[in-house]
């Protein structure tokens, strides 16, 4: 029986290994042993990127119901715990985009939240 070294089924591994390092640079994107680091490499990156997107996302609307909040005269903080106080589940996203779509309605949700504190 003659010896098989996956001929058909190695060569396309490595050329979708290839394809997947398209337009890395010097030797990562050519030759199969460090294209196969930089495959790895990337989907570890890819997937720190997605976390990464979650996070800046929050902290952006954070920053935008803040902006919101300082044009009413309540902090952030006071808002979002008489929210809270006020059983009002919106999450910061929406509150983010009403602040931005609808400030009369996000005036009635800072009404809300400040009678509930006080």
């Amino acid at each position: 029986m003659p010896r098989v070294r996956k001929g058909a089924a190695r060569r396309r591994a490595n050329k979708r290994i290839l394809k997947a390092v398209k337009g890395h640079r010097g030797s990562a994107g050519r030759t199969i042993r460090l294209a196969k680091e930089a495959v790895v490499r990337a989907a570890v990156n890819a997937r720190v990127g997605r976390k990464l997107k979650k996070r800046n996302f929050r902290g952006l609307w954070i920053i935008r119901i803040n902006a919101a909040c300082k044009m009413r005269s309540i902090t952030y903080s006071q808002f979002i715990n008489g929210c809270k106080k006020a059983n009002i589940e919106i999450n910061r996203k929406m509150l983010s985009e009403i602040a931005i779509a609808d400030p009369a309605g996000f005036d009635v949700i800072v009404e809300a939240a400040k009678t509930a504190l006080a």
